[in-house]
């Protein structure tokens, strides 16, 4: 199933992004030239949260296994184009899974392990999937049981223990090699071929299925493995579900691109990922802002465990504050790389190349550069960017005037699965994709700024407010472990500035301790926030993003008890 147009791929191609290997091919590359090199390993206590003992696999042992699970797929049936959806957690069978399908054409569609019922119900009305894929055993959660009354005619496959009758289990099945052959030899895999279809809600809370092909994912891989300074044979762990941008576009792309070695991690345990650390000795991890911050403040945590094998943890999703990237480039050596990106296809990556101050690193996305061209001077950006007033006109090109940052380039999707009006919706009509997110132009018109999202904006009195600008000043406040600013609404103002935070210690923290600490930053005077409420913790999704409109009905919800 081609994912673009005959005239993107010609496009695309001219221009040395898109090319004829799928992931498969690259991955049975990296087998054959260093077959007994440690490919994938996994997280220690995986019995602990889903079943077996982890694995340490070279890249012939991988290449067996993905051989093997492509003969079993076959030989159950499924087709070139069909979909898997696939629930599983970063565990070593669900990498193999996803060769195994890129060798035999079918598509892969990953769902987030904490989903239920009312999502998967969703996913599987838009993609309609030949099988669902799960694991028998995954702690706190049935995927069987959740998923097995919605699945009609589906076919279920399962991973693990005490699979039910009706299920092809996967961990034992045998693989069909003559039939494989065979399948491959008559269904050709085409690198603009739809490889996965990822998830992505938006503002508008139902999933929308996000079809990328070979050649999208592969166009991801160049800046981020320049800007994170990726060598051959690298160690790189994993802690992000390998169901989105910064996990298979990030991670996966570059332990693919370097031949090197993947460690996972999952769910997300600090003690576990610092112990991977110290005892995998990887160079390139990711991880989300507030684990940073947290780690960076916890200097008896720190001082505890061995990180010198690191050189890059790249750090995205929210802001990051100027303090924790600073901090951790000078008491660490370590450079925190600025990422931003989107299952569509946003993949803006700051690094110590293209940015050598650490306090400019944590706000400022490339304009243009070499962070864009990474393999020669010819090859053509791999993002196209501009930025539009809010509610339309031409382009901004002045510094400091925040605009909706819009994209194209072989990195961007098509368009939403099975969704011609949202896709409709989400592109202009000279074929720009509608991020939805706030840039300003910044240093010159060298570099982006990011400012916050169009619907997250706190209008004050007819002022545009970023929420996110606050937090990643708020995110060096050394009572706050957490901090997450939104709207409030007020019949004078308009809206107000409420913030919710996670104290660092057993005390609330006052209004005054944050506007001081606010004001000594030079913030403007109303920006600063007006309400405090304390949290336990601050909701986070599946990719440990604060759910800002959660935090506000909270907020809102406890003010109407109060009243």
């Amino acid at each position: 199933m081609i994912a673009a147009g005959e005239d993107k791929r010609q496009q695309h191609r001219a221009s040395g992004w898109w090319g004829d290997k799928s992931f498969a091919d690259l991955f049975f590359a990296n087998a054959v030239a260093h077959p007994e090199r440690l490919a994938l390993v996994d997280a220690p206590n995986r019995e602990d949260f889903a079943f077996g003992a982890p694995q340490r696999l070279t890249y012939s042992a991988l290449k067996a296994e993905v051989d093997r699970l492509a003969g079993a797929l076959v030989a159950a049936g499924i087709a070139k184009d069909d979909v898997l959806l696939v629930q599983l957690p970063n565990i070593s069978e669900f990498v193999a899974l996803y060769f195994a399908a890129a060798q035999i054409g079918a598509i892969v569609s990953p769902a987030a392990v904490q989903y239920r019922s009312h999502e998967l119900k969703a996913m599987i009305g838009v993609v309609g999937p030949k099988a669902f894929v799960c694991a028998t055993a995954v702690k706190g959660c049935d995927h069987v049981g959740v998923a097995a009354p919605l699945l009609g005619g589906i076919r279920l496959m399962t991973f693990g223990p005490n699979p039910p009758e009706d299920a092809l289990n996967l961990s034992t099945a045998a693989g069909d090699e003559a039939a494989l052959t065979a399948h491959v030899a008559a269904n050709p895999v085409d690198a603009d071929d739809i490889f996965t279809i990822c998830w992505t809600s938006g503002t508008t809370g139902v999933p929308k299925g996000v079809p990328r092909s070979h050649n999208h994912w592969i166009a991801v891989a160049g800046a981020g493995y320049e800007a994170m300074k990726v060598g051959p044979g690298d160690i790189l762990l994993n802690p992000f579900p390998l169901i989105n941008m910064a996990s298979i576009g990030g991670i996966t792309m570059c332990w693919l691109t370097s031949a090197g070695t993947m460690v996972l991690h999952h769910p997300f345990d600090a003690a576990i990922y610092l112990k991977q650390i110290a005892t995998e000795r990887p160079s390139l991890t990711i991880a989300p802002p507030a684990v940073l911050n947290m780690l960076l403040q916890n200097e008896a945590l720190l001082a505890s465990v061995d990180l010198s094998s690191l050189r890059v943890i790249a750090s995205g999703s929210a802001p990051l504050a100027p303090a924790m990237v600073r901090g951790f480039q000078e008491k660490l050596g370590i450079i925190i790389v600025n990422v931003f990106g989107s299952n569509e296809g946003m993949s803006f990556i700051t690094g110590e190349g293209d940015m050598p101050d650490p306090d400019k690193r944590a706000s400022l996305f490339p304009r243009r550069g070499t962070y864009q061209r990474p393999y020669g001077e010819g090859r053509a950006p791999n993002i196209e960017s501009r930025l539009v007033p809010p509610g339309g006109g031409d382009p901004i090109d002045q510094d400091g005037v925040s605009g909706e940052l819009q994209i194209r380039g072989p990195t961007l999707f098509e368009g939403y699965y099975n969704a011609p009006e949202r896709t409709a919706e989400a592109f202009t009509d000279d074929g720009w994709f509608r991020t939805g997110d706030l840039f300003e132009i910044a240093e010159g018109g060298d570099f982006y700024r990011f400012v916050g999202r169009c619907k997250d904006l706190i209008i004050r009195g007819g002022v545009n407010i970023s929420p996110e600008e606050i937090d990643q000043l708020l995110g060096g406040h050394p009572l706050l472990a957490e901090a997450c600013v939104f709207s409030l609404p007020d019949p004078t103002m308009g809206e107000r500035i409420g913030l919710a935070y996670v104290p660092r210690g057993p005390d609330d923290v006052g209004i005054g301790e944050v506007t001081d600490y606010l004001r000594e930053k030079d913030l403007a005077v109303f920006k600063l926030p007006e309400r405090l409420f304390r949290f336990d913790a601050l909701p986070r999704n599946v990719t440990n993003k604060v759910m800002r409109s959660d935090v506000r009905e909270m907020a809102l919800a406890t003010l109407e008890k109060e009243a």
